[in-house]
C-alpha cells in the first residue's frame, strides 16, 4: 500500500524525508514534500514522525 501527502496541511519541515527507508519522499516545487508512489513501499514510518499528521494511505 503506498501513501500519500495533503499538500494542505504539510508545514515542508521534511521530517518524513529523513523517516523514509525507500528514500520515496522528495522535495516538490513548493517547499512542501510529495511521495513517489512508485517507490514507497508502504513502511509506516512516515505517517508516525509527520507532527501535522498528513500522511495517509492512498487507496
Amino acid at each position: 500500500m503506498a501513501y500519500k501527502i495533503d499538500e494542505n496541511k504539510c508545514i515542508g519541515c521534511h521530517s518524513c524525508m529523513g523517516a523514509c527507508p525507500a528514500m520515496a519522499i522528495v522535495d516538490a516545487s513548493n517547499g512542501k514534500c510529495m511521495i513517489d508512489k512508485k517507490k514507497c513501499m508502504g513502511e509506516t514510518t512516515c505517517t508516525i514522525i509527520c507532527p501535522m499528521n498528513t500522511i495517509t494511505a492512498d487507496a
